[in-house]
């Protein structure tokens, strides 16, 4: 958002609050149909959530539908709350399968099963589809909605059953070609049919295609999606029998949650599932507080560190000084590491079995980033207090650094082979385990240098 939007948003802001405290209906209608579509959802996403349902009901039906479908899962499920079971009932009916599903991995359990009664037969069928995949699978985000045709149809017979899906098709710019046990065997584009005779045969102008099956993640179908650079993506069964298409607007949404999870999760943080204005506070110190114990009690690690080598602070205390430093520096170096190698998992170019070729070059990494350190660190120390002193910060440098790169690239491969979340083991573990680790060698280093 730019400068200009937010000015106009907060402008907005400024006007709907005093009408929402009044209830004043009639007029926070009239102002909510002088604003687009994508103002009216920043709006939503930052009132409280009985002011969220009250505004919403104020929208057009059109546009309330619209703005629905725009909104996080999470504020979906808010909204829901807040509606009557009839408006309920036409929104719900309104979404696609596949987004019926994000919607409702967010509802109360409870609740599902009425939701889908209000469906007509055919709609129930395809969401009840959708929701028979293991959550996490890229089954459970594909839509049902498609075109598809068979390798000895003509084109011409293709495109009218493109025109016949116009409506109700998720997507006409790609479309799966069968053959007659339902097996995918390749894709045609809606230009490849607009370009050809209407007599020639699918079979001369379709193209191998990238597959996932139902039960992939939905992570690794996505990345598939998005680096094969296909506005669709063919999604099949065991038997490679098609069961529906990944969008490249939904491959392009999954990857953001899972990106928006990582990097919270590398913070320290429980990700949120909903925009920041809209999360409660109550929800906002859960997410924080579990990780903020787990450190707290692995921090406890370097105070016993600490009283080990309290004898050796009490001979040179000059020693205590670099300690925030050095444990700062071998913290950085780690979180550096974990980081570039979680990335390389999430976008395959790293794999369990690299995980040699990975420590060694993280070992390299880290004893050149800690030999540079240990030139400038040392060479200060040296200058300022005495030549010994710079040896042991160079020494203690090079070590820490060596140390926290190595175990910080190979973490994340060790959390990958556990099927554990990488992002979840690393900066905040590695923290905690290098500045342990760190003072160890630090103290090591300071005893055999100073002969103390």
């Amino acid at each position: 958002m730019d400068a200009n939007q937010t000015f106009e948003l907060d402008e907005i802001l400024n006007k709907l609050s005093p009408l929402l405290s009044e209830n004043d209906a009639t007029a926070v209608s009239h102002l909510l149909a002088e604003i687009t579509t994508e103002q009216v959802v920043d709006v939503l996403e930052r009132l409280p959530e009985k002011q969220r349902a009250f505004t919403y009901r104020l929208l057009a039906k059109d546009t309330a539908l619209e703005v629905f479908e725009a909104l996080a899962p999470s504020l979906q499920s808010d909204l829901i709350h807040g509606l009557q079971d009839a408006e309920v009932a036409s929104v719900f009916a309104s979404l696609d399968p596949d987004d019926r599903v994000w919607l409702l991995d967010e509802l109360p359990a409870a609740l599902a099963p009425r939701l889908l009664q209000g469906l007509t037969k055919k709609e129930r069928q395809m969401t009840s589809e959708v929701l028979g995949y293991p959550k996490g699978s890229v089954g459970r985000r594909m839509s049902p909605e498609y075109v598809s045709t068979r390798s000895n149809y003509t084109v011409g017979r293709t495109l009218e059953r493109v025109n016949a899906r116009l409506d109700d098709a998720e997507t006409i710019y790609v479309i799966p070609v069968l053959n007659d046990s339902r097996r995918v065997v390749g894709t045609v584009t809606l230009r490849e049919l607009m370009k050809a005779d209407e007599s020639i045969q699918i079979s001369e102008i379709m193209k191998d295609a990238p597959i996932a099956t139902a039960y992939q993640s939905a992570e690794a179908a996505a990345r598939l999606c998005t680096e094969q650079g296909v506005l669709a993506l063919t999604i099949v069964d065991k038997e490679e029998r098609l069961v529906g298409v990944l969008t490249i607007d939904d491959a392009v949404r999954i990857l953001e949650q899972e990106e928006s999870e990582d990097t919270a999760r590398q913070g320290g943080v429980e990700p949120l599932t909903r925009p920041y204005l809209a999360t409660p506070i109550r929800t906002l110190v859960r997410s924080r507080v579990v990780w903020l114990l787990v450190l707290a009690v692995g921090a406890t690690l370097t105070v016993q560190v600490l009283s080990h080598f309290e004898g050796t602070l009490a001979k040179v205390t000059v020693l205590a000084l670099f300690v925030p430093l050095l444990i700062g520096t071998g913290g950085n170096t780690g979180n550096q590491a974990a980081t570039t190698v979680t990335r390389a998992l999430a976008l395959n170019d790293v794999r369990p079995s690299d995980i040699w070729r990975v420590l060694g070059r993280e070992l390299r990494v880290g004893f050149f980033l800690g030999s540079l350190l240990g030139i400038v660190g040392g060479g200060l120390a040296a200058a300022i207090y005495n030549p010994a002193i710079g040896l042991v910060i160079g020494l203690t440098l090079v070590a820490v650094c060596t140390t926290a790169a190595t175990v910080g690239g190979v973490m994340p491969i060790i959390a990958r082979a556990l099927k554990v979340d990488p992002a979840v083991f690393s900066n905040p573990f590695i923290t905690t385990f290098v500045d342990a680790s760190g003072l160890v060698i630090y103290f090591l280093i300071a005893k055999a240098v100073l002969g103390i």
